[in-house]
C-alpha cells in the first residue's frame, strides 16, 4: 500500500481517501509520513478529515501542523475540540503555537483567518544583499515568496521589493530607493470575498495584511484565494436555493431537513397565497377553461425568466460595486432583454395555441400578450430584488432562491388571470 501511495500526489492522495469510508480512510491517512501527510489533510472534505482526526493521538497531529504553513495549521487546529488543540499547540514549537494562537482570534472568513503570519521583510535602512540573505533564510519555511516587505523598526509596513528587483539592482543598494509605495492592504477583519475581490481587480499574487496603526500582521497568497474563490462560488450556489454550507458537513439527515425546511415553508407559503390567488379567479376559469391549461406554461416562463436576471446580477454584485446610475442601467438593460425574450416565447405560444390547441385567435393573442407582461415583469423583478438586497446589507444571492419564484408566481398568476378576466369575463 506504501508503494501505491508514494507514487501519487497528495491531491490523488486526498481523492482516494475521499471515496472511503471513515476507517479505511483513516488507514491509509494513519499510512503516511507527516510531510505528505501535511500536504494531503488540507485536500480531504472537511466532514471527513474532522472524523480521521478524532482518532489520531494530539502528537501525530502536531508533527502535521507543525508541516504546514501558519493559516492552514490555524484552521487545522480550529477543527479540533479546545481539549484536543490545547494538547497539539503544546506539541509544536512554541513560535508557531503563538502565532497559530494569535490567528485563532479571527473568523474564518476574514483576512485575518486567512493570513499567513510568514513572510520575508528587512528595514529601511538594510540593502539588497540582506533582502536575499533574508529569502535564503526563510525560503524552507514560507513557499510562495512573492515580495520583500520593508519594515520600520516598530512593524509598520513602508513598502514592499518585487523580488525580481532583487536580481536586477546592485547588491549594495539600499532597498528604501527602490520600494514601492503604492501599497493596496486589507485589515485583519475584512470580509475574504472583499479581499478575493482586491486580489482580483489588482492581479496580485499577495497582499499585505495591516492593523490600524499600519503593523504588519501578515499575508494573504493567491492559492488561498483560489480556495475562496471557490467556496464563495459553492456558498453562492446553495444560497440560490435557500440552503446553507452547514449541510455540506452534516451527516445527520435530521438536521440537513432542518436546514432545508424553513426555505420549503417559503415556498409552501407562497404557493398557498398562489392558491388563493387562483381560487379568487374561479369564476372566470369556470367560464373560459382553457385557460387553466396554460398556467404552468406561463408561471414556469415567469419563474426562469426572473431567476436568470436574478443570478446575473447577483454575479455581477459579487464581482463589481453598482453605482445608482449603473443599477438603473442594468435593470434597463434586463427590462430590454426581458421584452425581447417576451416577444420571441409569445410568438412561438401564440402559434402554438392557434394550430396545436385550434384555440380562437383572441384567446392565443391574449395569452401571447400575458406571457410576454409576465416574462418582463419577472425579469425587472429578478435584477431588483438582489440590487435592493445589496443596498439593505443583506446577502443578495439569497434572493434567487424560493424567493424570487415564489414571488413571480404570486404576481404573476395574477396578472395571468387578470388579463383573461379582462377580456373575456368583464
Amino acid at each position: 500500500m506504501l508503494s501505491i501511495l508514494a507514487d501519487l500526489h497528495p491531491a490523488d492522495i486526498a481523492d482516494l481517501i475521499n471515496h472511503l469510508d471513515v476507517i479505511k480512510a483513516r488507514y491509509v491517512f494513519n499510512l503516511l509520513d507527516n510531510e505528505t501527510a501535511s500536504e494531503t489533510i488540507l485536500e480531504i472534505d472537511e466532514n471527513l478529515r474532522e472524523r480521521i482526526l478524532e482518532e489520531i493521538a494530539p502528537e501525530k497531529i502536531a508533527g502535521i501542523v507543525d508541516e504546514l504553513d501558519t493559516d492552514d495549521a490555524t484552521d487545522i487546529v480550529s477543527e479540533l475540540s479546545e481539549e484536543v488543540a490545547e494538547k497539539v499547540l503544546g506539541y509544536i514549537e512554541p513560535e508557531s503555537s503563538v502565532e497559530v494562537k494569535e490567528l485563532l482570534q479571527y473568523e474564518e472568513d476574514t483576512a485575518g483567518g486567512l493570513m499567513n503570519s510568514d513572510f520575508v521583510y528587512v528595514e529601511e535602512d538594510d540593502t539588497i544583499a540582506d533582502a536575499i540573505e533574508q529569502v535564503r533564510l526563510k525560503s524552507e519555511d514560507i513557499d510562495h515568496i512573492y515580495h520583500v516587505y520593508i519594515l520600520k523598526s516598530n512593524g509598520e509596513l513602508v513598502g514592499l521589493v518585487p523580488i525580481k528587483y532583487l536580481l536586477t539592482h546592485p547588491l549594495n543598494t539600499k532597498v528604501s530607493t527602490i520600494l514601492s509605495e503604492d501599497l493596496i492592504t486589507v485589515t485583519p477583519e475584512m470580509d475574504q470575498e472583499e479581499v478575493a475581490q482586491i486580489m482580483k481587480k489588482y492581479d496580485f499574487l499577495a497582499v499585505p495584511v495591516i492593523d490600524h496603526s499600519g503593523i504588519m500582521l501578515g499575508r494573504i497568497t493567491i492559492d488561498d484565494i483560489v480556495d475562496v474563490l471557490g467556496e464563495e462560488a459553492e456558498e453562492d450556489i446553495q444560497r440560490f436555493a435557500g440552503l446553507t454550507d452547514e449541510e455540506e458537513i452534516s451527516d445527520s439527515s435530521f438536521r440537513i431537513s432542518k436546514i432545508r425546511l424553513p426555505w420549503l415553508f417559503v415556498s409552501l407559503f407562497g404557493e398557498l397565497i398562489s392558491a388563493v390567488v387562483l381560487s379568487s379567479f374561479h369564476a372566470s376559469i369556470e367560464q373560459i377553461l382553457i385557460a387553466s391549461f396554460f398556467i404552468p406554461i406561463v408561471m414556469a416562463m415567469g419563474g426562469s425568466s426572473g431567476t436568470q436576471a436574478a443570478i446575473v446580477m447577483v454575479r455581477r454584485l459579487t464581482e463589481h460595486d453598482l453605482w445608482f446610475k449603473d443599477s438603473a442601467k442594468k435593470i434597463m438593460k434586463e427590462f430590454t432583454v426581458g421584452f425581447f425574450n417576451g416577444l420571441v416565447c409569445a410568438a412561438v405560444l401564440l402559434i402554438a395555441t392557434h394550430f396545436l390547441f385550434k384555440a380562437e385567435v383572441k384567446f392565443s393573442l391574449v395569452l401571447s400578450f400575458s406571457l410576454l407582461v409576465i416574462m418582463i415583469f419577472s425579469t425587472v423583478v429578478g435584477a431588483m430584488i438582489p440590487i435592493v438586497m445589496k443596498r439593505l446589507g443583506a446577502d443578495p444571492a439569497i434572493a434567487t432562491g424560493p424567493f424570487v419564484t415564489t414571488m413571480n408566481d404570486i404576481v404573476g398568476l395574477s396578472i395571468y388571470l387578470s388579463i383573461i378576466t379582462f377580456f373575456f369575463v368583464s
